[in-house]
């Protein structure tokens, strides 16, 4: 399965200037935050594929004017094909908006979760705006990741772990990607293509 993973930064390719040719082939788009509604329902219209989010700690409107024809994936852990996707929004708390969360929250959240991931064998991908916790995130309060990110993925290896919110400049996909366990952990600020 061709997958398009979008975060961030609002690609000209992708919206402007969009390139058919660019998403060619495509048959899922995983939005990890930060990025205006109206693109995601741009997307999900011009490539033609399932959209499914998280929301970011900048995503301020989606309450009052959600993506159009996507689908929230925050708290949920649902069926994509042969694949089972977990979503978690936000980022750790640094002033006290939106989507912002201490670690012993996100924790919790993954706590009300474990019923749901036992139940259905675990997890393949997982979306999320933060990283998990010194796998590419930063030391400042904003942009450090969840730990608890960590112990989620040591538990139940999901095959992917994808998310935003750390903005960076990458030479290629590879620059993008940590393995840890048999996960691989993809920063996919902007956007990344890949087969799943």
């Amino acid at each position: 399965m061709r997958v398009l993973t979008v975060s961030d930064t609002v690609v000209h390719a992708l919206y402007e200037d969009f390139s058919p040719e660019l998403v060619s082939g495509v048959e899922l788009i995983l939005a990890c935050g930060d990025l205006p509604p109206e693109y995601l329902s741009y997307l999900r219209d011009r490539v033609d594929a399932p959209l499914y989010y998280v929301q970011g700690n900048h995503d301020i409107r989606y309450l009052a004017s959600p993506p159009v024809g996507c689908i929230d994936a925050n708290r949920r852990l649902l069926r994509v094909g042969d694949y089972r996707l977990l979503g978690l929004s936000g980022s750790r708390w640094y002033n006290g908006g939106i989507n912002q969360y201490h670690e012993s929250e996100m924790k919790n959240i993954l706590r009300s979760l474990w019923l749901q991931l036992r139940l259905a064998g675990g997890v393949d991908i997982v979306i999320s705006h933060a990283p998990p916790r010194h796998i590419g995130d930063r030391n400042d309060p904003c942009h450090k990741g969840f730990s608890c990110y960590r112990r989620l993925i040591t538990k139940y290896r999901p095959r992917w772990f994808i998310h935003g919110h750390i903005h960076a400049r990458f030479a290629g996909k590879n620059e993008r990607i940590t393995r840890l366990h048999s996960t691989f952990v993809l920063n996919t600020c902007g956007y990344v293509i890949f087969e799943l």
